[in-house]
């Protein structure tokens, strides 16, 4: 008998999530269509907000004077935009300097090898590091040929399988060449794809070794020293930076709203990270992610739209080095997060939107796929198994459901953290499509009449 009526509670329980699933789709169908077409009818419209902001204020590398100016720029357009509440809110970040670099071949002949140093390495001494290089092409190597290491600059050759995995090479080389008795490392950059375009990121130290200078070297230059040393050929490489980590100084995340209309207090935010690399313009990654975001609530206002909850844009600073930004969020709204309904990150590039991966309840997920099934203009748009985001991590520690705007990623990395990170490798209409998905995305779940329920603890 129990059994029956666990049976029948069940079949209840489902009928009830399929029917309110069936009023979503049914209920912002109309209002869905109006967004995308207005979405896809201005073809540059966010296109033309990063060009301007780019071209503005260039990269916006933590702890600079460009970051702040870039800040300033958003919160006044954001302003003009007409969004309510706009406001910077405080985040002490890290300042980590570039300075002068340069490596150069000095043996088996002399040749400058674009490099950039890793953020948060250390300088070299004045007059910089000369040694002899050796290679390998994984950790596993180093170890086994350890005994060869002592007073050499160890080179990573290793060639790129994935950002996920590739990147420890960038994050602890340095660890492990040190440990190997290395006087500096360096790295074959960390993409797929090369023309002679050294790449930059975060690296780390052990406090248990001691810290050596760690840079990255172009895919093409990695390959021909690894070449050289193949056939017998004695490789030597003179690398002299000036890099530095001063004490942590201000900066904002870049925050405005629409104001919900009958539940103000319950929150949907949207955003990207607002600085970027010391390279490039930071088109891609991530002005990108903050002004689709940002044009999502600028269409939603522009279409007269009043959603119950607040919907928030928010430009997060200090993504790339020490993610403080989000941290800072977090601090800021903690005694608020079991009024934040939902939070979604878009740090992948603002190219042809392909998913929305997303962490939630199983009731939640199936309302995220009725709203996927009204995008199918733009898509289609899968849900993915897992969303989520550096800026966006701290707020899903708390329980709040997350969502990461997922591209097509084939030719991310190709110009990531590079020079190359610059307006000419973004489509218009693709970042249109994006800020439909976003739109739709967020005014439904702003708009409905329950929350979305969340995942239990």
């Amino acid at each position: 008998m129990l059994r029956r009526a666990l049976i029948g509670g069940a079949i209840l329980a489902s009928a009830a999530s399929l029917s309110a699933q069936s009023s979503v789709s049914q209920q912002y169908g109309a209002t869905a269509a109006r967004i995308v077409t207005a979405a896809l009818a201005d073809s540059a419209k966010a296109w033309d907000k990063l060009a301007r902001f780019t071209d503005y204020s260039g990269n916006r590398f933590t702890g600079s004077p460009a970051l702040e100016r870039g800040i300033d720029w958003v919160l006044a357009d954001m302003k003009k935009d007409g969004l309510d509440n706009v406001r910077g809110e405080p985040a002490m970040v890290p300042h980590w300097v570039r300075g002068a670099e340069s490596a150069t071949l000095v043996q088996p002949r002399v040749a400058k090898l674009p490099m950039l140093g890793l953020g948060g390495s250390i300088g070299t001494p004045k007059g910089g590091i000369t040694a002899e290089v050796m290679v390998v092409s994984n950790f596993a190597e180093l170890t086994k040929r350890v005994a060869e290491a002592k007073g050499k600059i160890v080179l990573f050759d290793a060639a790129f399988v994935s950002y996920g995995q590739t990147v420890a090479y960038r994050r602890e080389g340095a660890i492990a060449a040190s440990k190997a008795g290395a006087v500096a490392s360096l790295i074959r950059s960390v993409t797929p794809y090369s023309m002679r375009t050294p790449h930059t990121g975060q690296m780390a130290y052990d406090s248990s070794v001691a810290k050596i200078p760690h840079a990255a070297i172009t895919v093409e230059d990695a390959m021909m020293i690894h070449r050289m040393i193949n056939r017998g050929e004695k490789v030597v490489v003179r690398l002299e930076m000036e890099a530095q980590t001063l004490p942590d100084v201000p900066s904002r995340n870049a925050i405005g709203e629409i104001r919900g209309s009958e539940k103000p207090d319950e929150v949907i935010v949207l955003g990207g990270h607002i600085d970027s690399w010391d390279v490039g313009q930071g088109a891609m990654d991530d002005g990108g992610g903050l002004v689709v975001a940002w044009e999502a609530l600028n269409l939603i206002k522009k279409l007269g739209l009043k959603p119950k909850r607040t919907i928030r844009v928010v430009g997060w600073t200090n993504e790339e080095t020490m993610g403080r930004g989000g941290l800072a969020y977090r601090e800021a709204h903690k005694a608020e997060a079991d009024k934040h309904v939902l939070v979604v990150e878009s740090d992948g590039g603002v190219f042809a939107p392909q998913s929305l991966g997303f962490t939630g309840s199983d009731s939640a997920r199936a309302i995220m796929k009725q709203i996927a099934s009204l995008l199918t203009r733009v898509g289609p748009i899968a849900i993915g198994a897992n969303g989520g985001g550096a800026d966006i991590g701290p707020m899903m520690e708390l329980g709040v459901p997350g969502v990461g705007l997922e591209v097509d990623g084939s030719k991310y990395f190709w110009f990531h953290h590079t020079e190359a990170d610059t307006m000419d490798k973004l489509d218009p209409m693709e970042m249109q499509r994006c800020v439909a998905t976003m739109a739709v995305l967020a005014f439904i779940v702003a708009d409905m009449p329950d929350k979305l329920v969340r995942s239990p603890k």
